[in-house]
C-alpha cells in the first residue's frame, strides 16, 4: 500500500495520483490518508473518477488541453476496500464549451462506482451577483479541531487535512440536539486548495443527521452531485452543511464550499441513509 500512514508533506497529492493503463484506463491506490472508519473517504473517491474523466477528455482534446471538471454526479454502489482500484472511461461528448465522460470504478471484478463527468473552463472573473456568508475568512479561536473518526494516529481525514468545526453547529459533540446543519473550515496539509480538493470538501463535514440524536455511525451515501464554479483562492475553504428532510431512512445535504474570499466554489447535494441502528 503506497501511503499506509499520513507521512508526505501533501498527503491531498499523494493520495490522488492516476496512472495510466492505456485505452483510457487508469489505476489508483486507496491508502490510509484520507479515511472514515477504515473505508476510503467518499469525496476522495469522487477525486478520483473526476481526474480519470478529465484525463481522458484531455486526451481527445489534444495536447494543450486542460480541462476543469464542472459537474461530477457520482452513484455510490459499494465502498471498495484500501487497496488498488480501476478506473475505465468512456466519452459521450467532446464539445468546445462542455465535454462529457463516463467512468466505472472496479475493484477486482465488482463494480463500485460510476460517475459522469462534464467538463469545461472555470471562471476566472468576478461574479456578477453573490449571496454573501456571515463566516470569517480563518476559523475562530473557539473553533473545534477536528479528531473525529480517526482508527490509528497519523492515519484518516482528520491527519491528511487541516479542519476546524463551527462549535455552534456541532450539538452532537456535546450530546445536544439542534437543527441539522453543520459549518467548518478545512484546507490540504502542505499545499492549497485547488478545484478537485473543493470537491472532497463538499462532501467532508460530519453528517447533519448527527445533530438530531438518535446515535451515530456510518451514513453512506448513495448519489451525489457536484458543481464546480471557480478556483479556490489560497487559505481555509469554509464548508455550510444543511438537511432539508429527514424520512424513513433516507436524508439529503447540501453543503456550500466557499473559498477565503468568500466566493463559492463548490456546490454538493447528497441522498444518503441514515446510520443503522445498533442493538
Amino acid at each position: 500500500m503506497s501511503d499506509s500512514a499520513v507521512t508526505t508533506e501533501r498527503p491531498f497529492s499523494a493520495a490522488t495520483v492516476l496512472t495510466a493503463q492505456g485505452d483510457g484506463r487508469y489505476t489508483a491506490e486507496l491508502g490510509r490518508s484520507f479515511t472514515i472508519g477504515g473505508k476510503a473517504h467518499g469525496g476522495l473517491l469522487m477525486v478520483l473518477l473526476a481526474k480519470a474523466g478529465i484525463a481522458r477528455l484531455d486526451a481527445e482534446h489534444g495536447e494543450g488541453s486542460a480541462l476543469d471538471p464542472v459537474v461530477v454526479g457520482t452513484d455510490f454502489l459499494r465502498a471498495p476496500e484500501l487497496g488498488a482500484v480501476d478506473l475505465a472511461t468512456d466519452v459521450v461528448k467532446l464539445g468546445r464549451q462542455a465535454s462529457v465522460a463516463t467512468v466505472r470504478m472496479t475493484q477486482g471484478d465488482r463494480l463500485m462506482l460510476t460517475a459522469t463527468i462534464t467538463a469545461g473552463t472555470l471562471p476566472d472573473s468576478d461574479p456578477r451577483w453573490l449571496v454573501p456568508s456571515d463566516m470569517p475568512a480563518d476559523p475562530p479561536a473557539d473553533a473545534v479541531e477536528a479528531v473525529l473518526n480517526v482508527r490509528r494516529p497519523g492515519e484518516g481525514l482528520a491527519a491528511a487535512t487541516e479542519s476546524r468545526f463551527d462549535p455552534t453547529t456541532m450539538a452532537f459533540v456535546r450530546g445536544e440536539t439542534a437543527d441539522p446543519v453543520v459549518r467548518g473550515w478545512m484546507r490540504p496539509r502542505g499545499e492549497e486548495p485547488d478545484p478537485y480538493f473543493a470537491l472532497l470538501a463538499g462532501d467532508a463535514l460530519p453528517p447533519t443527521l448527527f445533530n438530531l440524536g438518535g446515535g451515530f455511525g456510518w451514513a453512506p451515501t448513495v448519489q451525489l452531485t457536484a458543481v464546480l464554479r471557480a478556483r479556490p483562492a489560497p487559505g481555509w475553504l469554509h464548508l455550510a452543511s444543511r438537511s432539508e428532510m429527514v424520512a424513513g431512512t433516507w436524508f439529503d445535504e447540501d453543503c456550500t464550499v466557499r473559498d477565503s474570499t468568500g466566493r463559492i466554489v463548490a456546490q454538493a447535494r447528497q441522498l444518503a441513509l441514515a446510520p443503522l441502528p445498533r442493538d
